[in-house]
């Protein structure tokens, strides 16, 4: 598998893997840029000033491309209304448009309003399920890729006019009833999927795409996700793919689920962007995105809190002091902070922190720059100002 080391992540273990890049509006996804976030907000499109204030609401809070649904060509022109007030707003965010039944004349419609168009194997071409069981001979495979080919056609043409990119979204959930014949409900089928429409795209000389595979549990997800780099790499393809877990539900399951997932195949150097799929506000899919990638190293947004889960050697109230440190220093991005309790394993332990506040007893705490002890014996309720004016003698603070 070609391979790629990500600039902003030299202590990742496995390298990014080596993709195409491909351009969606201001963003870039894939080619080695930074992991794209991205997100889905939920209002119907036809209502556009309330799309137009979610989408502001995302673009806010550090989304950086978001998709939206277009079930019929009315959803299709209000994304053109929709484009339109966000530009009068200065709101430069990269727009998907999410195509499923049925798609060819949707796709072609809003193609010309939007950065990228999504489309999903399973629906695009839609044959209802009879309950087949008997293999599709090779004169009806045949056929249907012709019908795929003719009804995807037209959508390649307008996206390579506007040099806009698509999405080969499969989901584990809506696979065609012939690629469930062919190759059961499993991971190959989904690959299968996707494949076959990426090489129409490739015959007619179009290849500004990127592939997702999602389903609803993590395991599929990620043994899908191995064998799509797989079979690309031994067809020759280097497209980036989109990594989610789709239908996740809400909570802290749902986080965990995702980031099982997501955070699997990133620390393996598969995946160039992400989606967190949550049953609540999307605005409360960022956040998480940008842990995960926080936590393996490839996005730096806020402070790195390093802090040990307390124990009888812990001299202060652990929990008391890290919600004060934190609340003073979160917004120092790029910095690693330690709160260790005790001096036992705390200097130790903290050793990648760029500053220590260590618990030495006594009502007092050390202070520390890297392994180096600066102060030893700074009153407990000093603690947290010392730290911040530690940090401003180096010349590392900014203002909140």
């Amino acid at each position: 598998m070609p391979l790629l080391m990500p600039t902003d992540s030299p202590e990742l273990l496995t390298p990014r893997r080596r993709t195409r890049p491909v351009r969606v509006g201001r963003s870039t996804i894939g080619g080695g840029h930074p992991i794209v976030v991205q997100s889905m907000i939920t209002e119907e499109t036809r209502d556009v000033d309330a799309c137009v204030e979610s989408i502001v609401r995302l673009a806010e809070a550090g989304c950086e491309l978001v998709r939206v649904t277009t079930p019929t060509l009315n959803d299709a022109r209000c994304l053109g209304e929709i484009k339109n007030k966000l530009d009068q707003r200065g709101v430069d965010i990269p727009l998907v448009a999410d195509v499923h039944h049925q798609g060819t004349d949707i796709a072609v419609a809003v193609a010309e309003f939007v950065d990228k168009v999504r489309i999903n194997p399973g629906l695009f071409v839609f044959r209802k399920p009879r309950g087949r069981s008997e293999e599709y001979s090779d004169d009806e495979i045949r056929a249907e890729r012709e019908a795929i080919e003719e009804a995807l056609l037209p959508v390649i043409e307008v996206c390579k006019r506007r040099d806009i990119a698509m999405r080969i979204g499969v989901n584990h959930g809506s696979l065609a009833e012939r690629m469930l014949v062919t190759y059961g409900d499993t991971p190959r089928g989904m690959v299968e999927s996707a494949i076959e429409y990426l090489e129409i795209c490739a015959k007619h000389g179009y290849q500004n795409l990127v592939v997702s595979l999602k389903a609803s549990r993590a395991p599929v997800m990620i043994a899908a996700n191995r064998l799509m780099v797989k079979r690309m790499d031994e067809l020759g393809m280097d497209y980036p793919i989109h990594l989610g877990v789709t239908e996740a539900g809400d909570g802290d399951y749902a986080r965990v689920k995702s980031t099982a997932g997501i955070a699997t195949l990133l620390a393996e150097g598969i995946g160039d962007t992400i989606r967190v799929s949550l049953a609540e506000d999307p605005i409360n899919e960022i956040p998480v995105c940008y842990d995960i990638l926080q936590a393996l190293g490839l996005r730096r947004t806020k402070t790195e809190f390093i802090a040990c889960p307390s124990c009888g050697r812990t001299k202060f109230n652990l929990q008391t002091v890290l919600r004060e440190v934190k609340a003073a220093t979160g917004h120092l991005s790029g910095l690693n902070i330690a709160v260790m309790g005790c001096i036992v394993n705390g200097p130790g332990e903290m050793a990648d922190a760029d500053y220590g506040y260590v618990g030495k007893g006594g009502g007092v705490i050390s202070l520390y720059r890297g392994r180096e002890l600066i102060k030893s014996s700074v009153p407990q309720e000093r603690g947290v100002e010392e730290l911040v004016a530690l940090i401003k003698a180096d010349g590392r603070w900014v203002d909140p």
